[in-house]
């Protein structure tokens, strides 16, 4: 769970907290509420109060998009924030209806409502308890691991394709135009051809740029929250000058009512689908929520625990489905202008839900004149600020494969979209995992003088080889895909050493794991090296490793005797039996 840093004491690394004990940890939200700090308050409701204004035209564009009416939007963003600042252990992630659900929704509830709004509340409502339960499931049974597999370059190619596509989505709106797309390539053809075609509205242009310029304005002033006076002006001024009038489009009046404990009721005919398709929001909620709670986790400096983020997430998706919503799931637009307008702890979530909810009993016309370039211009510069290339520099300089991984990450979300795109990443990941262990180092050891230890000869020229005797370093787990590449490395060595091979022993300390293959392949080597006289030994190997080549039945092949505790002990070993001339730098007489 997010955890404050323990202030750092002489001798000792700070480290996130353990926070809470038995059936508190289940609960982060009120171990954050322990140790809240009154500072944190003002931050918290300035960045509440900007929060709803943009969660109400989210909501409701979100639940037309999925297949029921847009109150609906409304009432999953209010209970589902509830119940994860109870449950959710990231202090300003921001749940809600989101777009990357809208489809799979859409799929279930069309053909199965039959235009009946009620039967099709009921059928999404029921994917979220389908969605909130599996979430749970998969936190309890700690499958949150999956977010470690994101090196930082893939999570900043991740984040930037994000904060690409989002600008992109809203310039539409920025320009006062509309256009039909499935993507962001497409959207920026639309957009080229509706400007070419002077379809721009000038007036909703100007609302939203002055915004934008607004926000960036006050970005310098950190006392100053500058999203909520860039709304708010720009609500006074399309009010006051009546520029709904001349064409610029404003949220308009909110409809009344708050979400009721309801069981969601389908048909037995329904069961099938919807499991289908909760199972498949879940999916698509799980990748998107874990990859943006580890973003903001490193970016806050915070430790969140991924298995309980599933179940605040699970909590939200049940919450949800019981009081008339329908599935949600973090919002990578909504959750950066939390950020940028000053969140401190998930009571901005609570004071965003409270302030929907006071809009939908006093006063459903309050947020009437808002203009939608303005909310464009809030999630642009909340998507400006989520592009990383400074980092990515040095990264580049360091490293230059990675910041390009970083980048394939990024064309990968802008292409293909946010949740392909997240299984794209995940695929790199595993990938230049492996290819870390398909292709590792290796090393022929030898003696440097004034050097303790054995070391790469490639590293030391100078450095003496023993006759006769090969130490082979191996700077990786021994599994399927480099097996047969130890059996040539070693091979290598023997046929360039200067001196007729009698041993070889490997320095397996890196060697953290054994698999079948990598065994079988071993025993090929040691019938190898014994027919041409030469013996198979090893130095500093693990006890699980060992331990596994025992299962295997290699440990018996190769003897006890042929494992040594360290390589000095591996080399005297070889020269007490063949009686070797060799003198260590360490025992020759001082100069």
């Amino acid at each position: 769970m997010d955890s404050p840093l323990l202030p750092p004491e002489q001798g000792r690394v700070p480290r996130p907290q353990r926070v809470g004990d038995g059936w508190s940890r289940w609960v982060p939200g009120m171990q954050v509420l322990r140790a809240y700090e009154a500072a944190w308050l003002r931050h918290d409701i300035v960045a509440g109060l900007v929060l709803a204004a943009m969660l109400v035209p989210a909501g409701i564009a979100y639940a037309v998009a999925s297949g029921v009416p847009g109150i609906y939007g409304l009432y999953a963003t209010i209970v589902p924030l509830l119940a994860y600042a109870v449950f959710g252990p990231s202090r300003i992630m921001v749940l809600g209806p989101d777009s990357a659900l809208a489809a799979v929704i859409l799929a279930v509830v069309l053909p199965l409502s039959g235009g009946d709004p009620l039967r099709a509340i009921a059928l999404a409502s029921m994917m979220a308890v389908v969605s909130g339960t599996i979430c749970i499931v998969a936190g309890l049974v700690r499958l949150g691991f999956v977010t470690e597999l994101l090196s930082k370059p893939i999570r900043y190619g991740y984040m930037n394709g994000i904060a690409l596509t989002v600008l992109i989505s809203q310039l539409p709106k920025l320009f006062g135009f509309s256009i039909k797309s499935d993507g962001p390539i497409e959207s920026i053809v639309g957009i080229g051809v509706a400007i070419a075609e002077g379809r721009t509205h000038w007036a909703t242009l100007l609302v939203g740029a002055a915004t934008l310029a607004l926000i960036f304005t006050f970005k310098n002033l950190p006392r100053v929250p500058g999203v909520l006076v860039a709304v708010i002006a720009a609500t006074a001024i399309v009010g006051i000058f009546e520029l709904g009038q001349a064409g610029v489009k404003v949220l308009g009046s909110l409809p009344q009512g708050l979400p009721a404990f309801a069981i969601p009721w389908i048909t037995k005919e329904d069961i099938g689908p919807v499991l289908l398709g909760g199972c498949a929001t879940a999916l698509v909620a799980f990748a998107d929520t874990s990859v943006l709670s580890r973003v903001y986790a490193a970016r806050s400096r915070t430790y969140v625990n991924p298995n309980q983020e599933m179940v605040g997430l699970g909590a939200a998706n049940l919450a949800a489905g019981f009081f008339q919503g329908f599935p949600i799931s973090s919002s990578s637009s909504r959750t950066p202008v939390a950020e940028a307008a000053g969140a401190k702890t998930q009571l901005t979530g609570v004071v965003g839900a409270l302030a929907v909810a006071l809009l939908l009993v006093a006063a459903p016309d309050l947020l009437k004149n808002l203009p939608t370039s303005a909310l464009a211009a809030v999630v642009i510069a909340a998507a400006i600020g989520l592009i990383e290339i400074t980092d990515l520099k040095r990264i580049y300089r360091i490293q230059r494969w990675e910041c390009w991984l970083s980048i394939v990450c990024t064309i990968g979300v802008f292409v293909l979209g946010a949740i392909p795109g997240i299984g794209l990443a995940i695929i790199i990941a595993v990938i230049e995992f492996l290819w870390d262990g398909w292709r590792p180092h290796s090393a022929v050891l030898g003696r440097a003088e004034g050097v303790k230890g054995y070391h790469d000869i490639k590293r030391y020229p100078q450095a003496r080889l023993v006759p006769g005797l090969v130490l082979f370093r191996w700077d990786a787990p021994l599994f399927f895909a480099n097996a047969e590449l130890f059996h040539n490395r070693v091979l290598d060595a023997i046929a360039t050493s200067p001196t007729p091979v009698k041993w070889v022993v490997v320095a397996a300390e890196p060697v953290t794991s054994v698999d079948v293959t990598a065994a079988d392949v071993l025993a090929e080597l040691d019938e190898l090296l014994q027919s041409a006289g030469i013996e198979l030994c090893f130095a500093e190997m693990k006890d699980p490793v060992k331990d596994k080549l025992k299962r295997f039945g290699l440990f018996s092949r190769l003897g006890d005797d042929s494992f040594f505790p360290t390589i000095g002990v591996g080399v005297n070993s070889y020269l007490e039996k063949y009686a070797v001339d060799w003198v260590d730098w360490e025992d020759q007489p001082p100069r």
